[in-house]
């Protein structure tokens, strides 16, 4: 008879219905129940605190919300399992009619990303944040080849509208239009001599100026995709020096602080400018780009990597099983 296990916590409404679910299943499904409590351990209340209810009969595991069809479905499979291990089925004669287990080189990489992917994560991040500042250290230095590979390579990513971006190496950190009403700062045109126009020519020219030794070279992303790639990087050194133990951002936060800001902010430009000039016309100022890019990201990274974790644990847990399982046989 199989043996199923039950995780459950005290107060815990979908517990009840999948208790209710399992204890209806017996006459289908015969099986043997273990119920658990959580609260008695915290190593179980870390491990399942955010997933309760959890099924396990090996191999299989669910978790809420557990559906009767699917608990159906998976104490039949684990029951046909059990006769087929029983019955020598696809067994190895060599070791005692247990079933072959084979660790891969698939494996390997499972259990090496499941337990390292947050240095992936950063890494990719680093490097894609990192790279358009090298774009104008690299101008600064003569070497216009590859910082124009580096510039032609974002273009496809980013629109790169010199106003709307960050220079190093020059004058001011940043050249806004004269509509974004900055004080402190040469708009675009005073510093470069060129329009800030919304037509399609004006905006090339915009997207193609780079700088130069007096404005200083531009980064090869927008001040707005600075701060969303920059946010996530951040969240995601804070979060591996935290040892992955900050909880999730709630859905709702993460639209509040994260998305409203950022489609408040871009979309009435969008819709204030040609060649739809909805509202009265709007020019963005670096500094909500900046701030509304970062909460953006930031926010993403902190709804998301916990998330991601809780899947990679399950891995790890998983890969720990069956390598444990291969010294056991």
């Amino acid at each position: 008879m199989i043996h199923v296990t039950l995780y459950s916590r005290d107060d815990c409404h979908l517990c009840d219905e999948t208790l209710d679910a399992l204890q209806n299943l017996q006459s289908e499904v015969p099986h043997e129940l273990s119920i658990v409590n959580i609260e008695s351990d915290p190593e179980l209340i870390e491990r399942y605190g955010l997933e309760i209810p959890v099924v396990e009969v090996a191999p299989f595991r669910l978790k809420a919300p557990i559906g009767r069809q699917e608990l159906l479905a998976t104490l039949s499979a684990a029951q046909a399992q059990e006769t087929k291990d029983r019955s020598g089925t696809g067994a190895n004669p060599a070791v005692g009619g247990k079933p072959t287990i084979t660790w891969t080189k698939a494996d390997d990489f499972a259990f090496w990303i499941a337990n390292h992917y947050l240095a992936v994560f950063n890494a990719i991040i680093l490097l894609y944040v990192g790279l358009p500042f090298i774009a104008p250290i690299l101008m600064n230095s003569g070497a216009q080849l590859p910082a124009n590979l580096i510039y032609r390579g974002y273009g496809l990513l980013c629109h790169q509208l010199a106003y709307r971006s960050i220079f190093l190496f020059g004058e001011q950190p940043v050249y806004p239009r004269a509509a974004a009403d900055v004080d402190g700062y040469l708009t675009y045109n005073q510093s470069t001599g060129l329009n800030e126009g919304d037509s399609v020519d004006e905006r090339f020219e915009a997207r193609a100026y780079v700088g130069d030794d007096r404005i200083g070279y531009k980064v090869a992303l927008c001040q707005r995709d600075v701060a969303i790639y920059g946010g996530i990087l951040i969240f995601g050194l804070l979060f591996g020096l935290t040892g992955k133990r900050i909880p999730g951002l709630p859905w709702y936060l993460w639209i509040l602080l994260g998305i409203v800001p950022i489609a408040l902010d871009g979309v009435s430009q969008i819709i204030s400018q040609p060649p739809l000039g909805f509202i009265s016309y709007r020019e963005s100022t670096p500094l909500l780009r900046i701030i509304t890019g970062f909460l953006f990201g930031f926010s993403t990274a902190w709804f998301g990597y916990p998330l991601v974790e809780q899947a990679m644990k399950d891995t790890r847990e998983l890969m720990k099983s069956k390598r444990e399982g291969i010294k056991t046989a």
